[in-house]
């Protein structure tokens, strides 16, 4: 169904306004599709197609007009409909709105319509990690007036759907999320040359973080741990990894034993649910590499343990509870490592507490939790972000 001659009109105003203000979004919204739909209470997108609630539309005065259709193209380009995955639809739903919505705001010339979800310290962090910790903070969690997402076909419009709809095979909705990552890949790389052309100023911080998550490089938390504990001096150059799942390793790994000290901070910042999030990926690492032993500690302002945590054994309970403190993890590991032995550090933390006034002489990895410490604020090591993949 085409658009009605009168919200045409008024969303040809708004194209044009955009192109006035911000040339970058408004060569983005070019690439979407805009379509009517009485389907949808306002505004929502398919990855593809942005529908219109004619009537919505037309109630609301022109600066929220421009904004409600940036927000819609925005979740298309960002690839949020693709991004959720299995993750809950209604807190991901929260969750994108709070980021686009900031990223609306930081342009500082567009009115946001009331009832949508806000949060300005959540809208500093990525869509994922505001899921995450709206998740485990339903008291943050703003009322939702609607759905700004919807999945039937993905990549399809509302005039190519079939009877298959909503039941595709992962190699079909793969094509199509391909698809999608091609169109928007495509969309973004004209809208910088506008930029570039017009000399129009530099993309709002949220939108750069935003676009940082959608490169094809960037390294997940298990990806990046996985990574970590394996690299030895000797790198284990020759290793076939494909014999890993078959138990099979080389014989060139016996007797290299590499000793991986796991903290996890247990002041009080941490959930279960993190914590077994990473203490069951390391199970997974040891049971691929048998080389690796594991000592697990939990920390608050003291360290408790060693625990030692076998491939399939059972994750010890947390201890701890008071202020964060990092020294007596560190203080632990030099008391217990031998000196002979290739040993490397993981923890789990939010990242405040206080560090050793010098760098250890160990490899370390932090993995910090969702919208907490920066990473450049580590005085040393390496960090990753805990986030929950879909």
């Amino acid at each position: 169904m085409e658009l009605d001659t009168t919200t045409e009109r008024l969303v040809s105003a708004a194209l044009l306004r955009l192109r006035m203000r911000t040339p970058f979004f408004a060569t983005l919204a070019l690439f979407a599709r805009i379509r009517v739909s009485t389907e949808h209470p306002t505004a929502a997108t398919d990855g593809r197609d942005v529908f219109i609630n004619p009537t919505f539309f037309q109630s609301l005065d022109p600066a929220q007009q421009d904004a409600i259709l940036l927000h819609a193209v925005l979740h298309a380009a960002l690839l949020h409909v693709s991004r959720r995955g299995v993750r809950d639809e209604m807190v991901w739903n929260i969750a994108i709105d709070i980021v686009v919505n900031g990223i609306i705001a930081e342009q500082g010339n567009l009115d946001i319509p009331p009832d949508t979800a806000r949060d300005l310290e959540l809208a500093k962090l990525s869509v994922e990690e505001v899921y995450e910790l709206l998740r485990f903070s339903p008291e943050r969690q703003p009322p939702l007036p609607g759905l700004d997402l919807f999945n039937n076909t993905v990549a399809g419009s509302a005039g190519d759907r079939n009877a298959t709809e909503g039941k595709e095979d992962g190699s079909i909705a793969s094509a199509r999320a391909a698809e999608l990552e091609a169109h928007w890949r495509n969309a973004f790389q004209q809208a910088n040359a506008v930029v570039l052309t017009t000399q129009s100023g530099s993309l709002p911080d949220g939108m750069r973080r935003e676009i940082a998550a959608l490169e094809p490089g960037r390294i997940d938390w298990r990806t990046h741990l996985w990574r970590y504990l394996v690299q030895t001096p000797s790198d284990f150059q020759g290793f076939d990894r494909r014999f890993v799942g078959r138990g099979l390793y080389l014989e060139a790994l016996e007797g290299e034993t590499v000793r991986v000290f796991v903290a996890v901070d247990s002041s009080g910042s941490i959930n279960d649910q993190q914590i077994r999030a990473l203490v069951s990926e390391v199970q997974s690492i040891l049971r691929s590499y048998p080389h690796l032993k594991c000592d697990l500690y939990y920390a608050d302002d003291k360290a408790y343990g060693p625990y030692y945590l076998a491939a399939d054994g059972e994750i010890p309970p947390p201890v701890g509870g008071d202020g964060a403190d990092f020294q007596p993890f560190f203080a632990a590991v030099e008391a217990n490592r031998n000196p002979s032995e290739n040993c490397i550090c993981v923890y789990l933390t939010d990242g405040f507490g206080i560090f050793p006034a010098h760098a250890p002489s160990l490899p370390m990895l932090w993995v910090v939790t969702p919208g907490e410490r920066a990473f450049e604020e580590f005085p040393f090591g390496e960090a990753v972000r805990l986030v929950q993949e879909a």
